[in-house]
């Protein structure tokens, strides 16, 4: 989300073809067992509290417990405020779990500056039980069609990844473009999760 406030709803789009053969080695994961798929499975986002964009997401096979895969990710804007997940556009995900919406590969974001691969997840009161966090995704920075964009030096650009200040967020989850892409083909080889688990 770098500097960018997420608001745009999003459309469920065809899953991907591409198994996770094509899918960076530090990520793969063994072929699952007959049951995986049944068992279902759930996305988990392990909070860093000394250093957010240090965080962990994991595809978390459901009754086992089993890690699918596992990738740094981000959220919130770091610092004292970043920590405070009722500080909106600052804060990081409130903890608690989340139902899964949607997700796409083709996301064309708008005002909001999410493009390409995004999961949109549900609205959330954080712990002040007054505040509620929205527009939340899971996402990266990327063009639509989910090429980078050119780099222009001293520019952030929410269509081109350049670097950990990307992991930064206004409180969604942020992944590098080649882990949500393997996210994307890990969900889509066990299983679409069908929600995110929030914790500290």
């Amino acid at each position: 989300m770098g500097t960018r406030i997420c608001t745009a709803s999003l459309t469920v789009t065809a899953a991907l073809t591409a198994g996770l053969a094509t899918a960076s080695p530090a990520h793969a994961a063994e072929p699952p067992a007959p049951s995986t798929r049944a068992d279902g499975t759930y996305l988990r986002f392990d909070k860093n509290q000394r250093d957010p964009s240090m965080s962990r997401l994991r595809l978390v096979q459901s009754g086992t417990g089993r890690v699918l895969a596992d990738y740094r990710s981000g959220s919130g804007q770091g610092g004292t405020a970043g920590l405070d997940e009722c500080a909106k556009n600052k804060g990081w995900l409130p903890d608690g779990t989340y139902q899964v919406l949607s997700h796409t590969t083709g996301k064309r974001g708008g005002r909001d500056g999410i493009n390409g691969y995004a999961i949109r997840v549900a609205d959330k009161v954080c712990r002040d039980g007054r505040t509620q966090r929205t527009a939340l995704f899971l996402h990266s920075e990327m063009r639509p069609d989910g090429s980078q964009g050119v780099a222009r030096p001293g520019r952030d650009s929410p269509y081109r990844w350049d670097g950990d200040v990307d992991y930064r967020s206004l409180g969604c989850v942020k992944l590098a473009p080649a882990d949500i892409k393997h996210l994307f083909a890990a969900a889509q080889r066990y299983g679409w999760p069908t929600s995110l688990k929030v914790v500290r």
